[in-house]
């Protein structure tokens, strides 16, 4: 993924290219598991609070769980 837009990124040289959170090592997949098990994002933003530095993401995670 490329793009400074992008909310989600991977890189080969972090975290092995797992998809994480643009200027974070907090895997997207972390948030997936999490909203799976029926918690909230802000439960999720609690357990993972470096997240919060994308907020671009967390308007549009609110928006489509609204």
């Amino acid at each position: 993924m490329s793009g400074e837009s992008n909310v989600i990124v991977s890189d080969p040289e972090m975290l092995g290219g797992t998809p994480v959170f643009r200027g974070t090592r907090v895997p997207f997949k972390n948030l997936v598991d999490y909203l799976e098990g029926g918690h909230s994002i802000d439960e999720f933003l609690d357990q993972f609070p470096s997240a919060i530095r994308a907020p671009a993401w967390r308007r549009r995670a609110i928006r489509t769980t609204a």
